[in-house]
């Protein structure tokens, strides 16, 4: 199997570097928020990550282009809603332009103003902290002040694809050479 190899400091290649990142698996969220005005907007992201325990934090990014930047910039909350391999069609349906995304989404309002999507396997409600400039995208770091679980599986995104989880075999046990680097670090 041949490696792909592009050098950014000499060429750009955007897809080659969507390719790349392709290769490294994600979840999927719809992050939503409400403004000031009460206008709903949700949005899917893969771009979602933990931050921080304690306190606890989160991030996710969000590209200037995006129709609904401002929203998110001054609205001071966002929530984040994990979906599950059952809501594959919110991925589609958050990820299409339309005046009322929520018209046929059952959905409620968290403490924090925040549209919850029924149904998502995690949910996180979060204050704004800080919104950095990172090149073509803003991130937005929120402290989680509620969150919620249930069981069922994660919808994954990989190689331009969702997916759901395969579990593997446990592994074999780790030799000595990798026991003793692990215990060693």
């Amino acid at each position: 199997m041949s490696e792909h190899v592009i050098d950014f400091r000499s060429a750009d290649d955007h897809g080659h570097f969507r390719r790349a990142l392709g290769r490294f698996a994600t979840g999927i969220t719809v992050v939503t928020t409400r403004t000031a005005h009460g206008k709903l907007e949700g949005l899917t992201a893969n771009s979602f990550s933990s931050v921080s325990l304690d306190p606890p934090m989160v991030l996710w990014s969000l590209r200037r282009q995006a129709p609904s930047l401002e929203s998110f910039a001054t609205s001071g909350c966002f929530a984040v809603n994990v979906l599950g391999t059952h809501q594959q069609h919110l991925c589609r349906h958050f990820a299409t332009p339309r005046d009322d995304k929520f018209a046929a989404v059952p959905h409620s309002i968290g403490d924090h103003g925040s549209p919850l999507i029924e149904g998502a396997i995690a949910r996180f409600e979060c204050r704004t902290e800080q919104v950095i400039e990172a090149g073509d995208h803003l991130i937005f770091l929120g402290r989680v002040l509620r969150a919620a679980h249930r069981d069922g599986e994660p919808l994954i995104f990989a190689t331009g694809s969702l997916c759901g989880l395969a579990l593997l075999p446990p592994a074999p046990p780790a030799t000595d050479t990798i026991a003793n680097q692990e215990s060693a670090s």
